[in-house]
C-alpha cells in the first residue's frame, strides 16, 4: 500500500512536533524513519497509523483520504517499542486477540484462527512458544509475537516504533536482519522509527532523516550516508570528525591552524563546519605539515588489518574542554607511522565535507 503524508503539522501545546511535513512511501518499501530522541519521529508513525491526529494536513492511504479513518479503518499494524502484550493471555491468544474482537460477521472461525495463528508462529520460528505467557518468554522472542500479533490482522500496512529499542545489542542485531529477511518474504509496506543509525542502514530500502520536525534528507542508505545534503545530515549519519572554523584563502581557519579545502564555494570569513569520516583522515608528522590539526594519541585499538587512533586535541581552552577525533588506518600504516600513546601529531581530511556553519546547506 502507498501512504502520502500531505503538509502534516502538529503541535503540542508550544512544541512544534511535526512542521509541514510532505512524504510519500512507495507500495512494498521498508522504510526508516531516522532521528534523535525528540525530533518528531514518533510522532509521525502515529499520525499515520491515526492513533494522533494532525493539526492540519492529509493522509492517503492507496490514493484515498485517511485523514480522519480511526487505527482500525485504516487497517494498520502497529509494533510498540515495549511489546504492549496481555500478560494474561498465552501466545496464541495474544496473536488470535486482534481476530476474535472483530465483529462477529467478520470473526474467523475458530478453525480459521487456529490456522492463521499456527502459520504466523511459524513464521515468527515461534511455534513450541504457543502455550506460554509473555512473562516466560524473552524481550527478543517477545518482540516477534507482538510483529505475529500485528500481522494476524492482515494490515496493509506495517508501523513499527522503535521495535528493537529495548533488546540488548547482540540480540537487537539478530532482529534486524530477521526483520529484513521476514519484509522480504511478505513485500508488505512497512515504516519503522529508531535512532540507530546502523541500524537504519543495515535494514531499511530507503531512509527519511528528520530534525527538529523538519525532514532533512530522503534517500538510500547508501544516498544518505555517502551523499548527506546538510551538516546534520553528515554530523548524524556514522562515525564523524568535525571542524569548526571560517574560511581563509582556501583554507578553514580552526584556532591558529588551518585545513586546506577544496573548489571556490565560499567567501572568505564565511563560517563553515568541515567534516571527515574516520577512514578519510589521516595523521601525519606534527613537524613536516604546514596544516592541519594538532593532536595528540590519547588510545590506539586493534592490531589487526584496521587499527583506530583516537586523539584529543584542545578544544575550547575557556571552557575547560577537549576535542577528540578518530582516525581508521591500515594496520600496516600503524607501524609505519610508529604511533605511541601521548605522541603529537597533525590531522587534516583526505576528503573534507564542507557547508555553511548558519543554513547546514551543502556546498561541497
Amino acid at each position: 500500500m502507498s501512504i502520502e503524508v500531505q503538509s502534516v503539522n502538529k503541535s503540542f501545546g508550544a512544541f512544534k512536533a511535526l512542521d509541514d511535513i510532505t512524504l510519500k512511501f512507495p507500495d512494498g518499501e521498508l522504510v526508516a524513519l531516522l532521528g534523535p530522541s525528540g525530533c518528531g519521529k514518533t510522532t509521525l508513525l502515529r499520525v499515520i497509523a491515526g492513533l494522533e491526529y494532525a493539526d492540519s494536513g492529509r493522509i492517503v492511504l492507496d490514493g484515498i483520504d485517511a485523514t480522519d479513518k480511526d487505527v482500525r479503518q485504516r487497517r494498520v499494524g502497529f509494533v510498540f517499542q515495549h511489546y504492549a502484550l496481555f500478560r494474561h493471555l498465552t501466545v496464541f491468544e495474544n496473536i488470535a486477540f486482534g481476530l476474535r474482537v472483530r465483529p462477529r460477521r467478520e470473526r474467523p472461525s475458530e478453525s480459521e484462527i487456529k490456522a492463521k495463528v499456527t502459520r504466523l508462529l511459524d513464521l515468527v520460528q515461534l511455534g513450541w512458544v504457543a502455550n506460554r505467557f509473555p512473562s516466560q518468554l524473552s524481550g527478543g522472542q517477545r518482540q516477534r509475537i507482538a510483529l505475529a500479533r500485528a500481522l494476524a490482522v492482515e494490515p496493509r500496512v506495517l508501523l513499527l516504533d522503535e521495535p528493537f529499542g529495548a533488546l540488548d545489542a547482540k540480540v537487537r542485531k539478530e532482529l534486524r536482519r530477521w526483520l529484513r529477511t521476514l519484509h522480504d518474504e511478505l513485500h508488505i509496506s512497512s515504516i519503522f522509527v529508531t535512532h540507530d543509525q546502523e541500524e537504519a542502514l543495515e535494514v531499511a530500502d530507503r531512509i527519511v532523516l528528520i530534525n527538529k520536525g523538519h525532514v532533512e534528507q530522503v534517500g538510500s542508505p547508501s544516498d544518505i550516508y555517502q551523499r548527506p545534503a546538510s551538516a546534520f545530515a553528515f554530523g548524524f549519519i556514522g562515525a564523524v570528525n568535525e571542524f569548526r572554523g571560517k574560511v581563509e584563502s582556501g583554507y578553514v581557519r580552526v584556532g591558529d591552524e588551518k585545513l586546506r579545502i577544496d573548489g571556490d564555494h565560499f567567501k572568505d570569513g564565511q563560517d563553515v563546519i568541515a567534516f571527515s569520516r574516520p577512514q578519510d583522515t589521516e595523521i601525519v608528522s606534527h613537524d613536516r605539515s604546514e596544516d592541519g590539526i594538532s593532536a595528540r594519541v590519547n588510545r590506539i585499538l586493534g592490531n589487526g588489518a584496521v587499527a583506530r587512533v583516537e586523539l584529543v586535541a584542545n578544544g575550547d581552552a575557556r571552557k575547560g574542554q577537549k576535542e577528540f577525533f578518530e582516525v581508521e588506518i591500515p594496520g600496516s600504516e600503524l607501524q609505519t607511522l610508529g604511533l605511541s600513546t601521548g605522541q603529537r601529531v597533525k590531522i587534516k581530511g583526505r576528503k573534507l565535507s564542507v557547508f555553511l556553519n548558519q543554513s547546514g546547506s551543502q556546498a561541497s
